[in-house]
C-alpha cells in the first residue's frame, strides 16, 4: 500500500484520457494527445483489441498510408512512456472499451504497475448547461483523503452511471494507487465539435498536479476562433442568443462572491446527474 504523503515523490505519474462516452468535444483526448506528443513518448504496451472491443460499435477505420497503401486503423489503448523507460510522465489513451472492463481495469493496472507508475490523473470531459462565452467550468476531485487535503480538493458526490474513468479509478484506489479526476464541461449546444477552450482549461488545471509546464501551441487562438465562430452562429438564431443569455446568467450566479463553494459543487453534481439520460461522462 502506498504511503499516504508521497504523491509526487518519486515514481511516475499516469495521465489517462479515453475518446467516445468520457471525452465531449475531443478536449481530453486532445490534451493528452499533445502531452503525449511533446514529450516524444513512445508506446510501451498496447491493450489487445479483440478482447475489449465491439466493432460493430468501434468500427475500424480504412485509411490510405504515406505510400498510398490502404491500412486498417482498429481501436486501440495504449500506454506510452519515456523512450529510455525512466520514472517520468506516462499516458495512457484510446478509446472507451465496450466490454471486460473489470479484466481491462486489471491489465491496465498489471501495465502500469511495471512501468513504475505511483499516481494517476484522469482527464474528462462532460456535455453541460454551460455557455461558450464565459470561462469552461473544471471541476477537480479525488477518493484519496490525503490527496484532497493536499490540493484543496472536493470529494465528488454524484451517483449514477459511470463511464470506464471511473472504473479505473476505483482499481486504482483499492490497488493503493492515489488518483485525481479532472472533468470539464462542454456547451452541449455545440457538441458536435472540437472544443480547444475546454482542452486548454483541462490543460491548465492539470499543471496543478504535474512537475510540468505543457505546451499550449495555437490551443488559446483556436479557443478564441471557436468562441467567435459560435458567436456568429447564435447571431443568426434569436432562439439560441436567448437561451445562451440564460446560461450566462445562471453561470454568472453561480461564480459571483455570494456563491459558496459547495453551491458551486452542488451547481456542478446538477450537471453529472441531469446528463445521465444523454451522454453522461462522470467522474
Amino acid at each position: 500500500m502506498q504511503a499516504e504523503d508521497d504523491w509526487g515523490q518519486g515514481g511516475s505519474t499516469l495521465v489517462v484520457a479515453f475518446e467516445g462516452w468520457n471525452d465531449a468535444g475531443e478536449a481530453a483526448s486532445t490534451a493528452v494527445r499533445g502531452l503525449r506528443d511533446q514529450l516524444g513518448l513512445v508506446p510501451l504496451v498496447e491493450v489487445e483489441p479483440e478482447d475489449y472491443f465491439d466493432y460493430q460499435f468501434n468500427r475500424p477505420v480504412s485509411t490510405f498510408d504515406e505510400k498510398g497503401e490502404r491500412v486498417l486503423t482498429w481501436p486501440s489503448v495504449i500506454l506510452s512512456g519515456p523512450v529510455d523507460g525512466t520514472p517520468g510522465i506516462h499516458v495512457l489513451l484510446g478509446t472507451e472499451p465496450s466490454r471486460g472492463w473489470k479484466t481491462f481495469a486489471e491489465e491496465v493496472l498489471d501495465a502500469v504497475a511495471v512501468a513504475g507508475v505511483e499516481r494517476i490523473v484522469f482527464l474528462g470531459a462532460m456535455l453541460a448547461d454551460v455557455p461558450h462565452t464565459r470561462p469552461i467550468a473544471v471541476f477537480a476531485s479525488s477518493e484519496s483523503a490525503s490527496v484532497r487535503e493536499r490540493f484543496e480538493l472536493e470529494r465528488s458526490s454524484y451517483e449514477g452511471p459511470v463511464g470506464i474513468i471511473s472504473v479505473l479509478a476505483d482499481a486504482a484506489e483499492q490497488a493503493g494507487i492515489p488518483t485525481v479526476s479532472i472533468w470539464a464541461s462542454v456547451p452541449h449546444y455545440v457538441h458536435n465539435a472540437p472544443s480547444p477552450k475546454a482542452t486548454l482549461a483541462l490543460i491548465e488545471r492539470l499543471e496543478d498536479f504535474l512537475d510540468l509546464t505543457v505546451a499550449r501551441g495555437s490551443l488559446a487562438e483556436d479557443a478564441e476562433a471557436w468562441e467567435r465562430g459560435i458567436d456568429e452562429l447564435a447571431s443568426d438564431d434569436d432562439d439560441m442568443t436567448a437561451y445562451i443569455e440564460q446560461l450566462e446568467q445562471a453561470r454568472d450566479t453561480v461564480d459571483s462572491p455570494e456563491a459558496s463553494g459547495e453551491a458551486i459543487a452542488e451547481e456542478f453534481e446538477r450537471y453529472l446527474r441531469k446528463r445521465d439520460g444523454d451522454q453522461p461522462p462522470t467522474p
